[in-house]
Parts: C-alpha cells; sequence; structure tokens
C-alpha cells in the first residue's frame, strides 16, 4: 500500500493506494469519524483482484488539509476534492463506493459528474438525503423529530462541541462513537453523560481492535474532530445549493447496502424509501437493496469480507 499526498481544488488530499496501477480505480470514500482507515479491509481484497483501490482522506480528516472556515465544507468543495482526485489517477470512469459522510458525497458527486463514474456502491445513507426544496432547512426537521440534543443539531454549536470533545479526550470519543450500535437516535446530552463516567471501561468490538483504535486517536488528535463535523455545519446551506437539481435522478448503476441496527435505517421515513418505489423512481439503476440482519452503522468494518464481496460482485458487472 502507498500513501501519497495530490495537490488539487486548492488543498493537499492524502490518499491511500493499492492495486496494479492500470488496474480499474475503485474510489473508497470514508464517513464520520473515520479515515481512509475504515476501508483496510477492502483496499487489499480490491488490490488482489486486479482493482486500483484508492482511498483519500476527505477535506478535515486525517493527513488532508482541513481549512478553517465553515464555508469551506460545503458539497461542493468536497465534490471538487473528488474530481481532483480522480483526475490526478485516471482519465477513465472509475467505480465508486461510499459510506455514511462518503456516501452522501458519492451521491452528490454522481449528481454533479456523472461523466466520471462507472459504478456505485452506497452504504448507510439512502439517496433521501438528496436536494430537497431548497427553503426547507433539514435541521429544522431534525430538531422536531428528535429535539436539540441529536448530535448533528448539537455539531452545530461552534466551539462548544469541540471543548465538549477535548474535556471528554480524544480516545473516550472514538471509542464510544465507534462502538455505538443502537438503532436508536444519537443523542448528546449536554450534561455530557452521553460518553459515561471517565472511569469505565469501554468494551471494544470484535471487528475493532486497539491497533484500530490508536490509529484513529493518533489522526483526531492531530486535526481535531472540526473538519468533520464541518460537513455537518453546512446540511442547511447544501440544501440551499442545491436547488438546482431538485429533481435530478441518479442515473448511475448502483447497489446499495444497510445494516438493520444502522440508526440511519431507522430515520424517519428511512425503510418507506429504502423498501418502497420512491429510491427506484430517484435511482433508476438500483438494483435491489441489502439489509443486513444484526449489523450496525460501521458496515464496512463490522462485516468487512462481506462488505468486499458485495463490491466485488457488483462492481464485476461493468
Amino acid at each position: 500500500m502507498e500513501h501519497k499526498t495530490l495537490r488539487g481544488n486548492g488543498i493537499d488530499i492524502h490518499v491511500a493506494i493499492q492495486g496494479p496501477s492500470d488496474g480499474p480505480v475503485v474510489l473508497l470514500l470514508h464517513g464520520f469519524p473515520t479515515l481512509w482507515y475504515s476501508w483496510r479491509h477492502q483496499i487489499p481484497g480490491l488490490a488482489a483482484l486486479g482493482y486500483r483501490a484508492v482511498a483519500p482522506d476527505l477535506r478535515g480528516y486525517g493527513d488532508s488539509d482541513a481549512p478553517p472556515e465553515v464555508s469551506s465544507y460545503t458539497c461542493f468543495h468536497m465534490v471538487g476534492d473528488l474530481i481532483a482526485v480522480i483526475s490526478a489517477l485516471t482519465e477513465d470512469k472509475v467505480f465508486v463506493v461510499g459510506h455514511d459522510w462518503g456516501a452522501l458525497l458519492a451521491w452528490f458527486l454522481c449528481l454533479f459528474r456523472p461523466d466520471k463514474v462507472k459504478a456505485l456502491v452506497n452504504l448507510s445513507v439512502p439517496f433521501s438525503f438528496g436536494p430537497k426544496d431548497p427553503t426547507v432547512k433539514p435541521l429544522d426537521g431534525m430538531r422536531k423529530f428528535y429535539g436539540d440534543d441529536f448530535y448533528m443539531c448539537r455539531f452545530q454549536e461552534v466551539g462548544e462541541i469541540e471543548a465538549e470533545i477535548s474535556e471528554v479526550g480524544i480516545e473516550r470519543v472514538v471509542r464510544r462513537v465507534l462502538t455505538y450500535r443502537s438503532p436508536r437516535p444519537f443523542i448528546l446530552p449536554k450534561d455530557k453523560s452521553f460518553w459515561g463516567p471517565k472511569d469505565e471501561t469501554i468494551l471494544l468490538p470484535s471487528w475493532l481492535t486497539e491497533k484500530d483504535v490508536a490509529y484513529y486517536v493518533s489522526k483526531f488528535q492531530e486535526k481535531g474532530f472540526t473538519g468533520g463535523v464541518n460537513y455537518y455545519r453546512n446540511f442547511d446551506r447544501n440544501n440551499e445549493l442545491l436547488g438546482p437539481w431538485v429533481g435530478c435522478k441518479i442515473q448511475v448503476p448502483t447497489k446499495f447496502a444497510i445494516g438493520d441496527q444502522d440508526l440511519v435505517y431507522h430515520f424517519p421515513g428511512a425503510k418507506e424509501y429504502i423498501h418502497g418505489p420512491k429510491f427506484k423512481e430517484d435511482v433508476p439503476l438500483l438494483e435491489e437493496p441489502v439489509v443486513m440482519e444484526g449489523v450496525a452503522h460501521f458496515i464496512n468494518q463490522e462485516k468487512p469480507q462481506e462488505i468486499l464481496q458485495l463490491i466485488v460482485d457488483f462492481i464485476s458487472k461493468f
């Protein structure tokens, strides 16, 4: 595996790359609060099959640049970064695989630049998070359903949430978030009770090792969480910017998978969207969605071989 820094869209972007230089590129996009490292199992698996697996640290994460301004984290900045990475690697279309925020960015990439994408595998976040009426503020709906302590609402508190993370400690935050596997809403009360007593041991699941935690902790200690949190601070702004694409369809062959214990699967209307006619209407080339039993949000880390097989079975058709 190689680690490179690509200059594009005004920032330095770190990428992990493995596989033959002439192999079809598979672009792997992580979510919050992870890094390229969340694809550590799929990268060598794809490379062994002749694909060129490429996993960037997204803007604000890991060894990529983290501009300080909240306004530097809109959907256009993110997709601009992805186009820069793709253009630096190949003139051909690429396969794209996204999880969490990476999935949302993959939807936007397919919406804005379908000419760059051969096929898409998205995990955990359906296209129901795509463009809506620009006058609607998505965060208002979240507050209505979940209250002000819902994590996406708490993340709007510039400075305050960072101070809370600093007080709790990076390692405890990483452990608590990555081991969260409840389908219930992710609520962060201001009394900090979510993080638990500092002397309480947070046990790791079998799919997450102490070495994995140490890597995540080391990178978030260097960079902090502000970059990743700034994505959420652009939710309403993105919806305004996406006005021209309201009603547009994703015209890329797509596979979608989610765990039945994933909190996103239990968002209001999510199951109805995934299993009803609307998802297929919005994404005409969508194959039947896959729901993995007993699997929570960090699906590509929790079920690494199953997700690798799902990716390969789908992209090998093209």
